[in-house]
């Protein structure tokens, strides 16, 4: 498992700072991963296809964002795993407008996370590129007809897993995505592990088990990464989902960087 906790400035959590609404303040989550030690969070994406961040929120503003569950007006739609065989549990993709800290860290993972994607994007030949700013590429999504925005909350019980799955949407997509840990795994549940499963060229499929530690970020490939060989560079398939949660509630919050169809 890669896991980069090296901030190259403070990246620790802050001190819970909140906007009126009682949400976390954006400006300083933006700050936060902006401070990230992106160097070596790009090498151990580049290496591995994922990588964990240093934990960003604190127990209110986890408590916070979970909260938004509840309130209807946040989302465009609700989705019941069971319903489509996507696995047990749910989750709600936000609407537009999102609430400011969803927004913030959009727009401060993808500015992190964009060098990568061209890189990416030229070792595979893939016609599309990543505008440096996200509104940018948010623009190409809509021109494309992808207008629905995809970050979501994920609420699992006991019981509850996701079956393994990409989180492609239409033809644009960008190749890196974000599942921030809202609740605490030492105290609010057990199991309930990311799985992500690589499959290589010719090769039996690789597995990981990320534990994510509350308020840290895991980075994941969406769909697909280079990987070197010996006639160049060739693409490695990836899928990711949720183990079953044995006790407790588990939220997370997923930060998908591209928009739906």
């Amino acid at each position: 498992m890669a896991t980069v906790s090296r901030p190259c400035r403070d990246a620790a959590v802050g001190g819970g700072a909140v906007s009126a609404a009682g949400l976390p303040d954006a400006g300083a989550l933006a700050a936060r991963v902006a401070a990230l030690d992106w160097p070596a969070l790009q090498a151990a994406l580049d290496a591995d296809g994922h990588a964990l961040t240093p934990p960003l929120l604190d127990a209110g503003e986890r408590a916070a964002l979970a909260a938004l569950y509840d309130e209807p007006a946040h989302f465009r739609s609700r989705i019941v795993m069971a319903r489509y065989r996507f696995g047990r549990g749910e989750y709600q993709y936000f609407g537009y407008p999102l609430p400011p800290p969803v927004q913030a860290l959009r727009a401060a993972f993808y500015a992190g996370l964009q060098p990568l994607a061209e890189t990416w994007a030229q070792r595979l030949g893939v016609a599309d590129r990543y505008p440096p700013r996200h509104e940018d590429f948010i623009a190409a999504c809509h021109a494309a007809g992808q207008r629905r925005p995809t970050p979501l909350l994920l609420r699992y019980g006991a019981g509850d897993y996701n079956c393994l799955h990409q989180d492609l949407y239409g033809a644009r997509w960008f190749p890196l995505q974000v599942v921030i840990q809202l609740s605490d795994p030492e105290r609010d549940f057990a199991g309930g592990e990311l799985l992500l499963v690589e499959q290589r060229p010719r090769q039996q499929s690789l597995g990981h088990v990320l534990r994510v530690p509350a308020g840290a970020a895991a980075i994941l490939a969406v769909h697909e990464r280079p990987l070197a060989g010996s006639r160049g560079w060739y693409r490695a398939r990836l899928r990711h989902g949720v183990s079953r949660v044995h006790a407790g509630q588990r939220h997370t919050l997923g930060i998908v960087l591209h928009d739906a169809a």
